[in-house]
This record gives C-alpha cells, structure tokens and sequence, in this order.
C-alpha cells in the first residue's frame, strides 16, 4: 500500500521531534578487567538495581525484594525502555549508572503514586548473568595428560573434584572444601544435562572449566540457597578416576626376564614389591617404604580379586602394570582412610620369587668333569664353594666372605635341608645352580640378612671330597676285615697292641684302601676315641680277649665295635 505524503510528513516530524529529545546517559563506573560477552538485543539477563530520582530518593530497589530482575533484552520487555537500552552492550560484573529521560520512562503520565509525571530516573545496576536460548555449555580445557588411554563415555561411573561458581565469581560449593570426589554415573540422570555433556571425552588428569547455561543447569528452581534462579553455572572440573561396571582387569607386561623356567599358578606362594596408585597417580601404598615384599598365596582369596587374578602366569623377576577396577578391587566402600570408595587401583609390580609348597630342591648341572667315578653322599666330607642369592639377584652371601671354602660333612643337619640335598651326587670340580624352596631353606621365619619365605638360588662348585662313613661310626672297612683279626693287629706279636701299635695299624688300613676312618674329626681323635671302645679294662692296651665278644651266645658270632 502507499504512503500519503501526510503520513509521510507526520513520520518524519515525529522523527524530528525524538531526535530532539533527550538520550539515555551511561556512566560505567566500575568495568570488569575481562569481558568475554556483552549484552545484546534478544539476551536473557539477571542483574540487581536501585532506582532512584535525581534528587537521591528511592523508588524501587531489587535488594529490597530479595531477589535480582531477570528478563529479556529488547524482546517484549518488561521494563521501560530507557532501562532497557541502557543495559545493553553490559558485562557481567559491571555497574552503570543509567539516567533515563522521562520519555524513555513512565512519561507525561507517571506511574501511580510512585512515579511522577515527566520524572527522570536513575539506575544503579551490577549484571549478574548473562544468557541467550541459542546458548551451548562452553568447554575450556585447561590441562590435558599427554597419554590418554581412554575418555569418559556414556554410562561410565566417575570420579572428579570440582570447584562451583556463578559469572559473577562468587564459589558455591568444592569438592576440595569437602576433602572428598563428587561420584556418579555418567547419562544416568544423576548430573544436569551440562554437566552430562561436559565431562563426556575426559581424560583421568584432565582438568576443564565447563560454563553451563540455567536452562541446561537449574533453571527457574535454583538449587537451595547455593545457587539462584536462572544461575549459569561454571564448573572447574578435575578428573580423578573413571571405569565401567564391564571392565576386567588390564595388565600390562613391562618387562619378561629370559628365560621363564615357570609360570605363576594358583596355590604358589608368591613375594613381589608393589607401588599403588590411584589413575591421577597418586600413591597410595608401597612394598618399598616398608622395605619389605608382599607375601601370599595366589587364586586363593587372600588379596583383591583383580590382583588374585593379576598373578596368575606371572615369571620370576617380571614386570606388570596392573588396573583394577573397584569392583574387583574395594568396591564402593573402599578401605578405611586409604582407598575411597569407587576408586580404580594401579599397581606396578616386580615379581620377586614364587614357589609351590610341593615344589623339591631344582638341581641344574652347569659343568661335569669327564673324569667322574666318585660322587659325594651322605657323610661325606667336601670342600665346597658357593654363592647364593635372591631369584631377582639380590645377593645374600658367598664362601669369598670368607678367609677358605666352607668344610662340611653332608647328612650331619649342617646345612640347610635344600642344599645338603643339592650337594650330594656331585663330582669334584662339578659346578650346578640350585634352586631351594623356603620350605627346604629357612622358611616363614627367614634368617639374618635372608627374607621370610625366600627361594634361594645357589651356584655350587666341588672342590675337594672325602668319602665318609655311617653316621654313629668312626672307621669302616672298605674291604673284608682280616679274621682273626687280633693277630693281625698285634704288629710286634707279643699279645697286646698298646695305643701307638693300634693307631699304626689302623693308618695303615687307611693308606692301602682297605679302611676309612670319619672325614670330620682330627684322626688322632678319632684313634684314641676307637682304642678307648676296646681297652674294656682300661689298662692302656687291648688282648685278643677284649677285641672279641659275643653278641650271640648260641652263634658266638665275635663283633669287634667299628673293627
């Protein structure tokens, strides 16, 4: 349709006579250092005000009504429109003084008592918040760990401290105030919808600054006394721990040592040094600041589900990193002071030894002279060298420690039971590396410098090798005893044998091979301790008489002690 150049004359008088008119007056007198946003036509905002006249005395004032404006800009508004033009292009935390003339307020005609006709009013007002419709939830990301295994996903359950606060700064809640991790469900109707959305694709260690509009957040309610109708809300989220009820135990294989000879199985006893820590990396325990390893028993109930299984397969000096998560670990419950409830446990672990209560002495020959007709046995004296250590290496202590090899007599309780059985069989100058179970070593209790429970590894090697005799005699025969015996013995032939003809006689057997008296005593000992058996009157000498008696009257069978 045209326009009448009335009309048109009577619009752009009217122009005219508004541009005349008196503008609104802006004084920002306090503008915050940053300003990410401003206030633009179309935007909801929540701010606090005083409306006075110019002559200082109050008409209205939000404080006084306890709670802010909040409205839109421009849009229908509910305010004049002085007011309403004043407060765009505002900052959150910023205060203006607006002067509004008359004809951007109430006008020629007031309102009711309270505003006269043609009154200018002046506004104080501090934005508060600042929103549109058309709003997401803004993520900042303001640290993020280099390595990221895994990112949070609808359904995981997590755990995260977190600091609240409203645009204008003021904090609302902490979790670090609480000393204690916000934890829940991720898309389980635990979370507002922004905070849903903004923690998904987290990292463990990740820290983000989630700011959330009032519609995806509390909305018209609020929440209690902490947070305000149509607050947005700014979350400073640190992520701690994440899992999901699917997930088993992850074991990672840091280092296998070559050669494996075994695999850990259930019902071996085990002894590994550990360090635990939560997914963030904080340390929660250590075998090593006690100086001691972990002791157990594996797939028998004993430690957590998740570390029974981790330890199964595991090799002597093998390294994993193992992750738990609380249902195989703690639970929701977690333990005492030390593990919170939820928590996903890591531990990297270094196996130190394993064994089977069944398990026997484990011989390995490492060298074997060609030259090998006599081998050591029970009562035998030997001359041996050795070293022993812990399976990982750790040595314990060595036959260089000391001035000579060390001299034993097998079968004699000397030894550990292990290593008096690993010893015998052995050539001179054959070499072997035993392995000696706890419970064939020096057991639950251990022994100085030796840990409970250890498996000892020896390295061996023969030096010398005296043959011995039965326990509880002093001299055998190798070969048939001359019979009579007694004149064969009487050297001289005058029918006593004192104790130098005695100890001659016996050398003698020794030196052809025909006797051996016991390796472990001084032989001087040993000939006067055999001549005392058969002097039965003590007189200093032996007769045929004392070297023969009867064990069986109706054999008179004669038994001449050790001869």
């Amino acid at each position: 349709m045209a326009i009448t150049p009335f009309l048109t004359f009577s619009l752009t008088l009217i122009h005219v006579l508004y541009g005349q008119l008196e503008d609104v007056i802006i004084d920002r007198y306090l503008i915050p250092t940053h300003c990410s946003r401003e206030v633009q036509v179309g935007d909801y905002i929540r701010y606090q005000y005083n409306g006075t006249f110019e002559d200082g005395r109050k008409f209205d004032s939000s404080l006084d009504k306890g709670f802010p404006f909040v409205g839109q800009v421009g849009v229908e508004s509910k305010v004049i429109p002085g007011l309403d033009k004043g407060v765009q292009g505002m900052c959150v935390n910023e205060r203006r003084k607006i002067t509004v003339p008359p004809h951007l307020a109430y006008g020629v005609l007031g309102a009711g008592s309270v505003i006269p006709p043609d009154a200018t009013l002046v506004f104080d007002v501090l934005l508060l918040d600042l929103w549109n419709k058309e709003d997401k939830v803004q993520i900042r990301t303001l640290h993020r760990q280099q390595k990221c295994k895994r990112t949070v996903m609808p359904t995981d359950f997590v755990r995260y401290h977190y600091n609240g606060s409203l645009l204008v700064g003021n904090v609302f809640e902490s979790s670090h105030l609480q000393n204690s991790t916000y934890d829940t469900y991720v898309r389980e109707g635990n979370l507002i919808k922004g905070m849903e959305e903004g923690i998904l694709g987290m990292c463990v260690g990740e820290r983000r600054s989630i700011i959330i509009p009032p519609f995806l957040a509390y909305d018209d309610k609020g929440y209690g006394t902490k947070i305000p109708p149509y607050a947005t809300v700014i979350f400073d989220v640190l992520l701690v721990d994440l899992f999901n009820v699917k997930d088993d135990v992850n074991v990672e294989v840091q280092k296998i040592p070559q050669p494996c000879r075994r695999k850990a199985v259930v019902g071996d006893f085990i002894r590994y040094h550990y360090n635990g820590t939560f997914q963030d990396g904080t340390v929660f325990d250590s075998s090593y600041s006690r100086n001691s390893t972990y002791n157990t028993f594996i797939g028998m109930g004993y430690v957590i589900a998740g570390m029974d299984i981790a330890l199964q397969g595991v090799c002597v000096g093998e390294w994993r990193q193992v992750t738990v998560p609380p249902h195989l670990a703690y639970g929701e419950n977690g333990s005492g002071e030390l593990i919170p409830g939820s928590a996903v446990l890591i531990f990297h672990l270094h196996v130190i030894d394993f064994h089977n209560p069944k398990d026997q002495v484990d011989i390995k020959v490492t060298y074997k002279p060609a030259d090998c007709n006599l081998t050591s046995a029970e009562n035998d004296l030997i001359l041996y060298h050795y070293n022993c250590s812990l399976l990982d290496g750790t040595r314990l202590y060595s036959s260089d420690d000391y001035p000579e090899p060390l001299r034993v007599t097998l079968g004699q309780g000397k030894l550990i039971s292990g290593l008096d059985e690993g010893l015998q069989g052995m050539c001179v100058l054959e070499r072997r590396e035993i392995t000696v179970p706890p419970h064939l070593a020096h057991g639950t209790d251990g022994a100085l410098g030796v840990p409970s429970s250890a498996v000892l590894l020896f390295e061996l090697e023969l030096l010398q090798l005296q043959k011995g005799i039965p326990e509880g005699f002093l001299f055998i025969w190798l070969q048939d005893s001359p019979e009579p015996l007694f004149p064969v013995m009487d050297m001289n032939q005058d029918q006593e044998v004192p104790l130098e003809e005695f100890s001659a006689f016996i050398m003698l057997q020794v030196a052809e091979g025909r006797g051996r008296i016991h390796p472990g005593i001084d032989s001087d000992t040993v000939l006067k301790d055999m001549f005392k058996n058969q002097d039965r009157n003590t007189d200093g000498k032996i007769t045929e008489d004392e070297l023969n008696i009867t064990v069986n009257e109706e054999e008179e069978v004669p038994i001449h002690e050790e001869l």
